[in-house]
């Protein structure tokens, strides 16, 4: 007997809310139903699905950042920087980005861990501190050049240029960017650690109750040490991807974006309060909301809409989200307000 692949209702729900989607614009633009699109939007979503499993495994550990788009940032702008004035050749290298870009991340999620669990402040308040803060530093410490298409790293622009699979099509050639690699590993390593770990369980028990937790010998200050570690890095392998995609390099980069993560992580069925959340329902939120980004145009529509859509989407999930856990509590026989 083949052993089926469970979906949850929220992550149906989020498949049949595409596929209609998809439809109607198809209906009112069929320009819009195309391999050009398709491959567009994977392109332009994968720094996001990067953060995203980054920003799940957090908020299910039960923490929030909202400083990791300062992170990609940093990672980013400081990798750009030593690339572009290195005097040494081989530095312009895509290893050797992601390698300086990840590592940087990592420092910095070190530094949101021990803040957060030293100050037993929110998570919220502390990580928004740490956002500013990171601004800061590289603002004043590293620079505000802006590095534009013709000064970035020539190993970001073959990074950006490069395709793994090219098809034929009626308007000419489409082709499945090489940022789908990263993609695939950082999700196929967020489902390992997650599912298949010790530590991913942890996270899952530490979200759902911290006393419990302790009762069974999970140490909070170890996972809170690994969820905004593996953050950070993810952050930083997000920026380099992100600079290769826009081509471009500014101080201010990602600025806002975070938002948008974490609502797409959140649609995606991870619950706020932690305890909760598949990395399938985090791939289709981010899905969602570049569905919308990209697909505005072919209804006619301003990109105001598109905070508009993800508001409501988020408010609707998180709804959906709460009274699935009222009713789980009330078939276990646990009450509360």
């Amino acid at each position: 007997m083949k052993k089926k692949i469970p979906i949850t209702p929220t992550e149906g729900s989020l498949i049949g809310i595409i596929v209609l989607y998809c439809i109607f614009v198809t209906i009112i633009n069929p320009a819009f139903l195309s391999l050009e699109t398709l491959f567009d939007i994977l392109r332009s979503s994968a720094a996001t699905t990067i953060m995203a499993a980054g920003i799940m495994v957090v908020i299910i550990s039960g923490g929030i950042d909202v400083s990791f788009t300062a992170v990609a940032l940093f990672g980013a702008y400081v990798t750009t920087k030593i690339l572009v004035e290195s005097p040494f050749p081989w530095m312009d290298n895509l290893g050797v980005a992601f390698l300086l870009s990840t590592l940087m991340g990592a420092v910095w999620g070190v530094f949101n861990a021990i803040i957060v669990h030293k100050m037993k402040l929110p998570a919220f308040i502390i990580t928004l501190g740490t956002q500013n803060l990171i601004f800061g530093v590289m603002t004043t410490f590293i620079g505000s050049k802006t590095y534009g298409a013709t000064a970035i790293p020539e190993a970001f622009s073959n990074f950006a240029s490069a395709q793994i699979v090219e098809i034929s099509t009626e308007n000419g050639k489409a082709g499945v960017s090489a940022f789908i690699i990263p993609v695939i590993l950082v999700l196929a390593l967020t489902w390992f650690i997650m599912y298949k770990t010790k530590i991913g369980r942890a996270v899952f028990a530490l979200g759902n109750s911290e006393s419990a937790a302790q009762r069974i010998g999970i140490v909070p200050f170890r996972v809170r040490l690994f969820v905004y570690t593996y953050m950070g890095a993810l952050a930083g392998v997000a920026g380099i991807v992100y600079v290769s995609q826009v081509k471009c390099m500014y101080p201010n980069a990602l600025v806002g974006d975070e938002l948008s993560v974490i609502a797409a992580a959140v649609i995606g069925g991870t619950r706020l309060s932690g305890g909760q959340g598949k990395l399938l329902g985090a791939f289709l939120g981010v899905l969602i909301v570049h569905l919308l980004n990209n697909t505005l145009i072919f209804l006619g529509l301003s990109s105001s809409w598109n905070d508009f859509f993800i508001g409501a989407l988020m408010i609707v999930s998180v709804s959906i989200t709460a009274y699935q856990e009222r009713l789980k509590n009330r078939k276990h026989f646990i009450f509360t307000e």
